[in-house]
């Protein structure tokens, strides 16, 4: 399902930069042109220039507290006889010297950069317009003592095109949306220019002669992802992304060639992903495989718990059981606990076990070597206790005990935890576990070999469901059916 209007609210209130971060960017940046303006530096500035994701419009709100960047260019006019390091290091000094920045400044090999207590940097890049016989901008890189050309501006025009052909500022979310997946996951290695430019080149002008492929958010997503996978499928070997608007800069030698066939592995696993979360009807399976691809951030304010509609199905289900002679008995305060207790699992309606709080499998599946798994439980008296008895799955057992799962294969054969790894999905349901805010639906590793201890504490109909890992090649073989934990 697309879910636009989740996709809004995650944009806005998760991944874009919030407004009060942008205005303090903007008043810090007001300040720092003050200084250079202010200050004795030789070069004469031509003007300042936003660059990088702050022109772009793609800066993001950083994750897991790290500071976000902000780039400006100090466009200068030429001095004689300076070379490309002194323009930064006389720049650093201008700050050096200054009482409010003395202890923010560093210098970088492109840059000088402001920090502000690890929340936000801004990076201030000399750029020389006209110097001697060359025609146009060049960077300063201080640790080859070289200039550079570039070509800003260009390169900005150059994305704003892009998002155009695309509408509703689609490719500009699509770039926010694609940062942000790298920055939660952070298992792969692609510095922004580099994605921004991939992602970019994914849209053409034939682009905008169709809304289709960008209707909204989340099928622009899908568009871009899917052509981003087919582009990178194509070139197994690291290619020369070159800059699109000046053509002797290559982008190549940001990745090595390692980084490069992971970057192309993830993105064919979170292209298959988003397909998937797309293409789900079912809304609650469709809102946990989007939180698959971007984490719980997404739609977080949904409970998705539904116990009334959950509760009539059942009911539904026990009349149809019980017969018309005795379905007008049936106890209308029975909850769902009593209703599987009378006639077991079988009265749960159909897709009880999709609740879309549950976790999507983070792991890669092998259709090559996959086998049939089904977990089982004893009943101990606490966790660690002698066993009391095995346990069915729906069995009602009482509160302040434990179980124990264990997983076996269904032939019979045993797994061995040196050459598997087990993980558990323990998802909870009902009133008790919701007002404890503990509905679960995450991953929990073995405690012993492949065994995992649970101790019986909500009333509800709860879920324990295993997924096993070989642990060469790390790839899941196996996933059993729900072990329905059944809570008095």
């Amino acid at each position: 399902m697309k879910l636009t209007d989740h996709f809004t609210s995650f944009l806005r209130d998760t991944v874009n930069l919030n407004p009060t971060r942008l205005t303090q960017l903007e008043a810090n940046v007001e300040a720092l042109k003050d200084v250079i303006r202010a200050s004795d530096w030789s070069p004469k500035v031509h003007t300042f220039e936003e660059q990088g994701s702050w022109a772009h419009e793609t800066i993001i709100k950083p994750v897991e507290g790290r500071a976000f960047d902000a780039d400006l260019l100090v466009v200068l006019k030429p001095v004689e006889g300076w070379t490309a390091k002194e323009y930064i290091s006389t720049l650093g000094k201008v700050f050096a010297n200054h009482g409010t920045y003395n202890d923010k400044v560093k210098c970088y090999s492109h840059c000088v950069t402001i920090e502000y207590a690890g929340e936000r940097k801004v990076d201030i890049a000399p750029c020389v317009r006209d110097r001697n016989d060359v025609t146009g901008h060049e960077v300063c890189n201080s640790d080859d003592d070289a200039f550079e050309r570039s070509e800003p501006e260009k390169y900005t025009d150059w994305l704003r095109d892009r998002n155009r052909w695309t509408g509703n500022n689609g490719l500009k979310k699509v770039t926010r949306l694609f940062k942000y997946l790298r920055d939660i996951k952070g298992n792969f290695t692609c510095p922004s220019v580099l994605l921004t430019t991939l992602l970019g080149m994914q849209i053409s002008s034939l682009d905008s002669l169709t809304e289709d492929p960008f209707s909204d958010v989340p099928t622009a997503l899908k568009t871009i992802a899917g052509r981003l996978d087919n582009w990178l499928q194509l070139r197994p070997t690291k290619p020369d992304v070159r800059n699109p608007v000046l053509a002797s800069e290559s982008f190549t030698d940001m990745w090595t060639d390692s980084q490069y066939e992971n970057f192309r592995d993830k993105i064919n696993v979170y292209r298959g992903w988003i397909d998937q979360a797309y293409d789900e009807e079912d809304r609650d399976e469709s809102i946990g495989k989007w939180r698959r691809v971007f984490g719980d951030e997404f739609a977080p304010d949904v409970v998705l718990d539904k116990s009334g509609m959950v509760l009539e199905g059942a009911r539904m289900l026990a009349r149809a059981f019980a017969g018309s002679a005795a379905s007008s008995l049936l106890d209308t305060r029975d909850d769902l606990v009593s209703f599987v207790r009378r006639y077991g699992i079988r009265v749960l309606p159909k897709g009880f076990d999709k609740r879309d709080y549950k976790r999507q499998p983070k792991w890669r599946s092998s259709s090559l070597d996959h086998f049939a798994v089904q977990a089982t439980a004893t009943l101990h008296a606490r966790e660690g206790a002698p066993k009391i008895r095995d346990v069915t799955s729906g069995n009602a057992l009482p509160k302040g005990h434990s179980l124990r799962f264990e997983v076996r294969k269904t032939d019979g054969g045993t797994l061995s935890a040196n050459e598997y790894e087990v993980h558990w999905r323990i998802t909870n349901t009902d009133q008790e576990a919701i007002d404890a805010k503990c509905l679960r639906g995450g991953f929990w590793n073995a405690d012993d070999g492949t065994a995992r201890w649970e101790a019986l504490k909500f009333r509800g109909v709860h879920m324990a469901e295993a997924f096993v890992l070989r642990r060469t090649g790390y790839r899941l073989v196996a996933q059993s059916e729900p072990f329905y934990v059944v809570i008095e």
